[in-house]
């Protein structure tokens, strides 16, 4: 468990694709990106709770088909838990967040960025999905990504919306 400004949150990783872990400490980097998520919303419950899976295409191809009708692989998803009421001092169960490693790294080459900056960039997109953020229309994008581009601010990455700062 580690502390935010805004709260604390128990991050439960899971590593189903070893190539995630290969020369990178998976805790301290989801730890960097959701405080910094956190800082710009502030809208974290005194405890929380937030499960990331760090997978492969295949698995997040059946995860993707399963619960979004979608038979794809994509490169985040986020599988918000539903409000409910939880006695005092019980954690907050924000949410799942899955990865796919071949995703991610074709995106990160295909733009010509570090594989590191883009995964703290779709962990922070995910956290923010978890949070009750959205992308499904202009307005909302707009919200979502100012709040995506000043968390990665904070972590020294350039705007991945412009990409002539990248």
């Amino acid at each position: 468990m580690w502390s935010a400004a805004s709260g604390m949150v128990d991050a439960d990783l899971r590593v189903g694709d070893v190539r995630w872990s290969q020369g990178r400490d998976l805790d301290a980097l989801v730890a960097q990106c959701l405080a910094a998520a956190m800082a710009e919303t502030g809208e974290v419950p005194p405890l929380a709770e937030v499960s990331v899976l760090f997978t492969d295409d295949e698995a997040q191809r059946t995860l993707n088909r399963e619960h979004r009708g979608k038979d794809a692989t994509t490169n985040v998803l986020s599988f918000p838990v539903d409000d409910m009421p939880l006695p005092p001092g019980m954690p907050c169960t924000l949410g799942d967040i899955s990865l796919a490693y071949e995703t991610v790294e074709s995106e990160a080459q295909a733009a010509a960025i570090a594989f590191d900056a883009h995964l703290r960039h779709l962990i922070i997109h995910g956290f923010l999905h978890l949070l009750g953020y959205d992308h499904e229309n202009d307005a909302e994008a707009s919200v979502m990504e100012s709040k995506e581009t000043r968390a990665l601010a904070r972590l020294g990455i350039a705007d991945p919306y412009r990409p002539d700062q990248v």
